[in-house]
């Protein structure tokens, strides 16, 4: 007898692997994307703003297709026109730009724009992250932000996204002192930061720790304005032998502890990652309050 299972933050039970195996048998022709969408709208998968959490239901069920407890159809060679992003007019040049080495004060008045429904921008950042960032980039999964910084010239500087938290991380969970249950309730009130980029020809003494600064001070309002609800709390994820964290600990972020080497939503094996050291940022006083509620 198969366990309850948790996957994307929902208790999946025997029954209900049962019915979507019936269901995706059923509608052989569906997209994975209508699956997604329809699974969604059978379960009453919304956002607190109403939203249809079709993004979470799909890679629920990649994730149960990865496991081998259902069979998905083939991916479609066109992706979804809600997936397509049009060519950036913002697209980065192939050859590497003259270095911005300047003090913080001579880039003028910067402006940090949230860009995560603006699809030129988007795709802009995208390919910056792609190029340019250690660990790539494929896009975002479900809820997200997406921040862009431009000088007084209108010349990118940086790039930021948040998405969600890490399903367990034992030090944080330690660090609010929640429950497992209030763990799975209240885990929307918390953003993971998965990328941070300043482009590598940008060397701006205290840039990092400016932009860190100005994000969280809106960030809690970008989210609650796209999604309907606010968050309570940061997290970033440090890999320990490649970076100190300086940008992080400047902007008043706080280490809590290590990660003990597993990816971020791995609950089923022992994967050999590297030991990331573990920042939090709350937005609010009351946080553990809000979290542990």
């Amino acid at each position: 007898m198969l366990a309850t299972i948790q996957v994307q933050g929902r208790a999946v039970s025997e029954l209900d692997l049962e019915w979507i195996g019936q269901w995706l048998s059923d509608h052989p022709t569906w997209s994975r994307c209508r699956l997604s969408q329809e699974l969604a709208i059978h379960w009453g998968w919304r956002n607190a703003a109403g939203q249809l959490k079709d993004m979470a239901a799909r890679t629920l069920l990649a994730k149960l297709e990865q496991r081998g407890l259902i069979r998905l159809p083939a991916r479609r060679q066109v992706p979804s026109k809600r997936m397509r992003c049009a060519e950036s007019p913002l697209k980065l040049r192939t050859a590497t730009p003259a270095p911005i080495e300047v003090g913080l004060k001579q880039l003028g008045r910067l402006r940090v724009e949230e860009v995560s429904r603006h699809r030129a921008e988007r795709a802009w950042l995208r390919q910056a992250l792609e190029q340019y960032h250690y660990l790539g980039f494929n896009g975002p999964v479900g809820q997200n932000l997406q921040y862009v910084v431009r000088d007084e010239q209108e010349r990118p500087l940086a790039g930021l996204v948040f998405g969600a938290a890490a399903w367990k991380c034992q030090d944080r969970d330690q660090f609010i002192g929640w429950t497992a249950a209030q763990r799975q309730a209240q885990l929307p009130w918390i953003a993971n930061n998965s990328r941070f980029l300043i482009l590598p020809w940008v060397r701006v003494p205290q840039l990092g720790s400016w932009v860190l600064g100005r994000v969280t001070q809106r960030i809690a309002a970008d989210w609650q304005a796209k999604y309907g609800q606010a968050v309570a709390l940061l997290e970033t994820f440090v890999e320990c032998a490649r970076f100190r964290a300086t940008v992080y600990r400047a902007a008043n972020w706080q280490a809590v502890g290590v990660t003990t080497g597993r990816t971020r939503q791995d609950r089923h094996s022992n994967l050999e990652v590297p030991v990331k050291a573990i920042y939090l940022y709350p937005l609010q006083r009351n946080f553990r309050e809000v979290l542990c509620s």
